[in-house]
């Protein structure tokens, strides 16, 4: 069963339910205040009846004082204590009342009773007889005018539970087709999406705020990301055959090279090794950076904690000191902020090894703090970047010079896997260069106040 038909089918037979229960509810109280009115009216005629009878049965005759409070529809009797009637007076309509059992009761009694399928209110009284013994004055009283209001009232309610019922049928499908839209246009889409192989996104309205709505909205988030990384991916495959093109035609060439005069000239074995073991050094390095541009936002992998950035830059520095046996210089002070300390590593990393490939002087690190951001500057004495190329540093594979850039090692992603990076951070980077002088590159962490 689709999920319309049955919240169709569940809303009405709730509503359903919910309206008979409250109908039944109604019936059965207004049935029980009018047969509870109608037993205690007869009551108060029974009590007056034996008033009546103990002021003026020396004046009237058993008979005419019984007679005056018969029910129109009912009976009235005096029954002794040895349970035999002493007097007994029906309405012509109810004279085979007169064939029930006689029964005497010690103390005033009340009940509903049913004769020949028709209910009547009988109530007993006690009453000082003519000779001093303790009778009953018992007054049967028909329930007939009120089971016709009853009647009617069934009619009534079955009616109005019907009408009732017929627009709550046909708005729950209005419902159902109402809280369902979102849910069909999701489906349609991601239809949409399985036969074009195009994403596509569903419109949502910002005033409403229930589940649906942001179903919608996780819809919506998750086609985004997996465009995002659909053409992460294209990139990664397109930027992969592009860039690993001309160090593989290098290896080729060179094996064909030894391939062909290897064995008679040994010279061109060791000038081949080398070019093949650089090519493949490049080849390594540029699968990683492509690896880390190609996979998920890094704002997925941080881990956020109170971090020094003296001591992590300190780190940093040393180990690459020692890797490339390069003289780094570190300055500054303490400096504490919130951020990812291996992000942070992964950074200077960047910006170390851009410092190193394009300057032979010596690399300054220095550490800066004020009151509301701290700043880590790598700035090296290399030959800079025209300011025409400073614009498009961060944009990947941008490469200021060519020919510098394949002899330097250089692949233009660095600066762009830096700024993807800083930005998850929520820091900033920034680049001051100048042509044949040196480049100095920023990293600025805002200052969190307790």
């Amino acid at each position: 069963m689709k999920l319309g038909n049955k919240i169709h089918l569940y809303t009405s037979v709730l509503v359903f339910v919910l309206v008979v229960l409250l109908v039944l509810a109604i019936y059965f109280s207004f049935s029980r205040m009018m047969i509870g009115s109608e037993v205690e009216q007869t009551v108060e005629e029974a009590r007056q009846t034996a008033s009546t009878f103990n002021e003026s049965a020396d004046n009237f005759s058993v008979e005419q004082l019984l007679r005056a409070y018969t029910p129109t529809e009912g009976m009235a009797r005096i029954v002794l204590q040895d349970e035999s009637e002493a007097a007994t007076v029906t309405s012509p309509e109810e004279g085979s009342l007169t064939d029930e059992s006689v029964q005497y009761y010690s103390e005033e009694y009340e009940r509903v009773v049913e004769y020949d399928g028709e209910r009547y209110a009988f109530v007993s009284v006690p009453v000082i007889w003519t000779d001093g013994q303790v009778a009953n004055i018992q007054i049967t009283d028909s329930l007939r005018p009120t089971e016709e209001n009853l009647a009617v009232l069934r009619i009534i309610l079955i009616v109005a539970t019907i009408v009732a019922v017929i627009p709550v049928f046909l708005s729950a499908r209005l419902l159902s087709t109402v809280i369902l839209r979102p849910i069909a246009a999701l489906s349609a889409t991601m239809r949409d999406i399985q036969t074009s192989g195009r994403f596509k996104r569903i419109s949502t309205s910002s005033k409403s705020r229930d589940e649906i709505e942001q179903l919608g909205e996780t819809f919506n988030e998750m086609i985004e990301r997996l465009e995002e990384n659909y053409h992460k991916q294209e990139q990664f495959v397109s930027n992969a055959s592009h860039e690993l093109k001309t160090p593989l035609t290098v290896i080729e060439s060179y094996a064909s090279l030894l391939q062909r005069r290897g064995a008679s000239r040994p010279e061109i074995i060791e000038e081949s090794v080398e070019a093949i073991h650089s090519e493949a050094v490049r080849m390594r390095e540029l699968t990683q950076q492509l690896l880390l541009l190609a996979r998920q936002s890094e704002k997925e992998n941080l881990h956020i904690s109170e971090v020094d950035l003296e001591a992590v830059a300190a780190d940093a520095v040393e180990n690459y000191r020692g890797s490339y046996h390069r003289e780094i210089e570190l300055s500054g002070k303490p400096a504490i902020v919130q951020t990812d300390p291996d992000k942070v590593k992964q950074l200077l990393y960047i910006l170390l090894d851009n410092a190193r490939k394009y300057s032979s002087d010596v690399i300054d690190v220095k550490i800066d703090t004020t009151e509301t951001e701290s700043v880590i500057a790598v700035i090296d004495r290399g030959i800079g970047i025209p300011e025409k190329d400073l614009e498009r540093v961060f944009e990947r594979f941008y490469r200021v010079d060519e020919s510098r850039t394949r002899t330097s090692g250089g692949y233009g992603l660095g600066l762009s896997l830096a700024k993807d990076i800083t930005e998850a951070l929520g820091a900033r980077i920034t680049i001051e260069s100048t042509y044949g002088q040196g480049t100095a590159v920023r990293l600025i962490f805002p200052v969190t106040s307790e």
